[in-house]
């Protein structure tokens, strides 16, 4: 069916709608503070809603309920560990950033090990989350391919084509309002797109009950017996991504990387008023994720039975396909056009959100380390060039991210690569006293090492044990290794400097 002339026009207005939204936050504060942290003065209940829309992009959008067509509702028990990490995160780490003036994570290291690793760590930061972000800004090709293939079709455009003008309309939109407001857009920007990719997905799980003969009742009469409403599997498997034990360990391990020692969402949290509501925000968000996973699920286990009861002309080659396909071709105009915009919306959130991050990184933990003493209005100007310079760099992996399999995973497995050495050093940093920073490099390397070995040498290593590791262990076992080798190594050298003291005093 495709999409009509109302659809287009819904799209045109929300694009143009939100990017001069976004605009509007710019402020005559030309401050640092103001510009990466909204000068500390946004409410707990918009950090909360941000918090959720940037860990919620196109890649969630369309790849969850394709999880609930293929599999069942056994993602939820990594939201469970999602949850236990928002605690975790609360008693150790929130505390530790707001004893002092902090911009970035990665000042915390550099306050308690060093200007080595303080390096380090941001550049790990800045290289995986660019990486992963390329993914994700890949996923929204797929949706606008998918959404203008009638208009790009008459102009005879190719593959190629399609995919760079897909990205690099986003891409630049985005772009024009984080330049601008800085993080006061970023989270006012986040709270609206929120709003309507929600609305949106609750519309179009309606639209599905309603288009399937029966409704619901026939929904969980063919979805129930296939088992796509099972949440729990207890079995223990390293190769399984999705079991109880895995969602527990693995996703808290996860999450508390991810909100904890990553800049994208610390930034959030040390834009609030006070400690206090930093971590309401924190907390609370977690409830709204918890229900908005199970709404896109749910929409998965629907689109199952609708095409059981519809089969495609053509099967899905991939099933990040399969919603956006659905919108297009068989809800009615007026409602695809507002949930193609409402996915648009979650890219554009998660967009944001990591040109900010990267930007303030880049400034903060490297440019001004040597150029401390350039002028306020400078280092705003400068961190607007780095948003620019960050916005091509996305554009460019995006495309180079074409080949792959499911796109959530995809951008998961390159955060939990890299996540595991981070939260490892994090947690030598808070919660030891005697490791130095020559042990936690060593930690850190090792738990990179491993992982990268892992991922990228997951048949050699399958064909040794027998088995592969799934990428929801990934930064459990980066977070053991790194702090277990870094302590170790850091014990070591403090032996042999404790011994070199009392030979020195012996021999006086």
């Amino acid at each position: 069916m495709g999409l009509n002339a109302l659809d287009l026009t819904l799209l045109a207005v929300y694009l143009a709608g939100i990017t001069v939204f976004g605009i509007h936050f710019r402020s005559a504060d030309r401050s640092l503070k103001n510009y990466f942290l909204a000068d500390r003065n946004v409410p707990w209940w918009a950090i909360s809603l941000s918090i959720v829309s940037a860990e919620t992009s196109t890649l969630t959008v369309i790849s969850i309920p394709g999880l609930a067509y293929d599999r069942d509702f056994g993602f939820l028990q990594l939201v469970l560990g999602y949850l236990v990490a928002r605690v975790v995160i609360c008693i150790i780490f929130i505390p530790q950033y707001f004893r002092g003036e902090f911009y970035t994570a990665y000042q915390l290291i550099d306050r308690r090990f060093g200007r080595r690793l303080h390096r380090f760590t941001a550049g790990l930061f800045l290289t995986t989350r660019a990486a992963a972000e390329g993914v994700r800004v890949w996923a929204i090709s797929i949706v606008v391919a998918i959404a203008l293939a009638g208009i790009f079709s008459r102009f005879g455009m190719t593959p190629e084509s399609r995919d760079i003008l897909s990205v690099a309309i986003i891409t630049l939109l985005t772009l024009i309002y984080t330049f601008e407001g800085g993080m006061s857009a970023v989270i006012w920007t986040d709270v609206v797109q929120m709003t309507i990719y929600v609305a949106g997905t609750v519309i179009g799980f309606f639209t599905i009950l309603h288009l399937m003969p029966g409704g619901w009742g026939a929904v969980h009469q063919i979805a129930a017996p296939a088992g796509k409403f099972r949440i729990f599997d207890f079995s223990f498997s390293p190769s399984n991504s999705y079991s109880f034990w895995a969602g527990i360990i693995g996703g808290t391990f996860l999450t508390t990387s991810t909100h904890g020692t990553d800049q994208l969402m610390v930034q959030r949290l040390l834009a609030a008023r006070s400690e206090s509501q930093s971590k309401l925000a924190l907390l609370s968000s977690g409830v709204f994720i918890l229900v908005q996973f199970g709404l896109f699920l749910l929409v998965g286990a629907s689109l199952y039975a609708f095409y059981k009861l519809f089969p495609p002309l053509v099967a899905f080659t991939s099933s990040d396909r399969i919603f956006p396909t659905f919108i297009v071709n068989r809800m009615p105009h007026g409602i695809s056009g507002l949930l193609i915009a409402a996915i648009l919306a979650a890219a554009m959130s998660n967009l944001s959100a990591a040109l900010n991050s990267l930007s303030s990184t880049t400034i903060v933990d490297f440019y001004l380390r040597r150029r401390a003493e350039v002028s306020e209005g400078r280092r705003v100007a400068l961190s607007r060039l780095a948003t620019i310079v960050w916005g091509l760099v996305l554009f460019g992996l995006a495309l180079l991210s074409r080949h792959g399999g499911r796109v959530v995973e995809i951008g998961l497995t390159i955060i939990s690569v890299a996540y595991g050495a981070l939260l490892g050093v994090f947690l030598l940093g808070i919660l030891t006293k005697r490791a130095n920073e020559a042990g936690a490099i060593t930690g850190m390397a090792c738990g990179l090492a491993i992982n990268l070995y892992l991922w990228l040498g997951a048949k050699s290593f399958a064909s040794w044990t027998g088995f592969t590791i799934a990428y929801t262990w990934l930064v459990a076992i980066g977070t053991v290794v790194t702090f277990v080798v870094g302590y170790g190594v850091s014990m070591l050298g403090s032996g042999r400097v404790d011994a070199v003291h009392e030979e020195h005093h012996a021999s006086l």
